[in-house]
Order: structure tokens, then sequence, then C-alpha cells
């Protein structure tokens, strides 16, 4: 085998597993095509240590600390095909090269669906937002909206009044009960159900946000859950098992980020319901080790068999 483990997907979960490996002294090959699902983000807010920082700094941070270890390899490449081959893996990559490797973190992500709205995705990531613990307190108390795609949107309405007045646009989505109105009023949210059909200002800023009939609603930031799908299909060539979460499917895995295939690890997005820059590092150093620990206790990969 040409790496003892290879990590497909080269951000915060990547590459904190890729140091459990490196600091264990065995080989790993980090395979990246540089688009982390964060670049949209200006900052990351909320990660011990981090706050402030544009994720592209945390990588490269990550990266040059990798870099002092002497069995750390990276390649900008991407893993386009990946199958179970003996007591390993083998990854073909777009180059139509092929790697090795006796375990696989698998790192890649999740891609997002927007709802198509004239304005919204050339402002995804700045004032079009979908984690209030991640970006709310840079809005500094000013108007806040939830855009509806499901009954979801109930969950972040009743948490941003926290962090400034705060509308709900149904968007046809759902029809709050009763006693959800009743709940969301006792927080101070509106709700509104003409639909918005775009978004105002200078964009990636937000100025307001303009209805089906005519008015406008002054906004700083607007909050939508987007909906999700891996990034590559590779769990499924190899078929790990997934679960269905509130915007779309992730991985299966266990309490040591093993996914239902042996000697396969998963971690962040692609293996998590709940996307958070903190936890998808703490998954990857918990992948890594755990892939670590495999190659000691189960190196023939038997509990493949």
């Amino acid at each position: 085998m040409n790496h003892d483990i290879v990590v497909i997907g080269g951000s915060f979960a990547g590459l904190s597993a890729a140091m459990q490996v490196a600091r264990a002294r065995r080989t790993v090959l980090i395979l990246d095509t540089n688009a982390p699902r964060n670049r949209y983000a200006a900052a990351s807010h909320g990660f011990p240590g981090q706050d402030g920082r544009r994720p592209a700094e945390i990588g490269a941070a990550l990266r040059a600390d990798l870099a002092a270890y002497p069995r750390v390899a990276f390649a900008s490449e991407a893993a386009v095909a990946a199958r179970r081959e003996w007591k390993g893996f083998v990854i073909s990559l777009a180059s139509a090269g092929e790697v090795t490797a006796r375990r696989l973190v698998l790192a890649y992500g999740v891609r997002d669906t927007l709802p198509d709205v004239p304005g919204l995705a050339e402002r995804w990531g700045t004032s079009v937002l979908h984690c209030p613990y991640c970006h709310g307190y840079e809005l500094g108390g000013q108007p806040l909206g939830v855009l509806a795609r499901n009954e979801m949107a109930l969950h972040q309405a009743m948490l941003l009044p926290d962090w400034g007045p705060t509308t709900l646009f149904t968007q046809g989505a759902f029809e709050p009960t009763s006693e959800q109105r009743q709940a969301l009023a006792a927080r101070g949210a509106r709700v509104e159900a003409t639909p918005v059909t775009a978004l105002i200002g200078a964009s990636p800023a937000l100025e307001a946000v303009q209805l089906a009939d005519g008015r406008t609603i002054p906004l700083a930031g607007l909050f939508v859950a987007p909906q999700t799908e891996p990034s590559s299909d590779l769990a499924r060539q190899l078929g790990c098992a997934t679960k269905d979460g509130p915007t779309g499917p992730y991985l299966e895995v266990d309490a040591m980020q093993a996914t239902t295939v042996a000697g396969v690890f998963a971690a962040g997005d692609l293996a998590s319901p709940m996307p958070n820059a903190t936890l998808a590092a703490a998954a990857g150093v918990l992948a890594g080790g755990a892939a670590h620990r495999s190659l000691v206790f189960d190196p023939d990969l038997a509990s493949a068999a």
C-alpha cells in the first residue's frame, strides 16, 4: 500500500484527522480540491482559539503545522472512485492515477442547494446565513429574517430574537399553528406570509427583502437552512450507510467516527447533521485516532471478512 491512511478532504475535519495519523508516525496522504464549504464565509466564529479568523487562514495554519511532519503528503487532486481491494483500498484520481491506502478517512463535506430567490446566492456566507451561533453576534441587534423551506424554520425563528428583531417568512412552505404563532409572538418574532421575491442592497451586504406585493422589509441578515448532499459519491461506492438529517443525508458513524464499512472512517459535515467548525475538527481528531488504532488492532481488516 502507498499510504497507511488517505484522508479525502482537506478542511478542518480532514486536517485534524491527518494530524493524529502524522503524530502516530504513520504515512498519510491528504487529497483536496481546495473548494471547502466554508469558502464563502468571511470569518469563522465560535471556534475556540480561532474566533474571527478567515477559514482560509485557519486552514493554511493547519497545513503549515502538518507540513512539519515528514510522513504527511498533500495532493490537490479529486478522488473520483474508491474500492476495497485485499487489505485496503484503491482510490482513483481525476488525473487518471491511483493511490492505495490501508485505511480511509472521508472528510469531503457536503454541497449546499439554496432557494431560487434573486440576490440570495451571491450573499451566501455574508448576509445570507445558516447558523446564528456562527454569525448572529456580528449582526449587532439589527433586523433579521428567516426564509422558510419547511417547518425547520420555526426553530431558527425561535432562536434568532436573541440576536435581533426577527421576521419569519413562511414562503408558503408551512403554516404555523396557533400555538406556534403564540410561541413566536412571545419571543417577539413576526410572521410574514407574503413571499420574499428578491434581496435588495449592494451585494454581498443586505439592506432589505422585497415581497410579492411590492413591500420591502429592512433586514441586515437572512437565515435559511440549505438542502445538502455529499460533495462526492465515494461513500456510496464503498457501501457506507447513510441517515436522513434535517437538511439532507449524512453518513452513519459510530462514536469513534467509523462508518458501516470496516476500515472507512468519516468526519465533518459529511458525517454529522450539525455543521460546525469546532465539531468538525473534534470529529476529525476521533476519526484519525480511530483509523490509526484500526491499523494496530485489526491490521488485516478481519472485521470486514
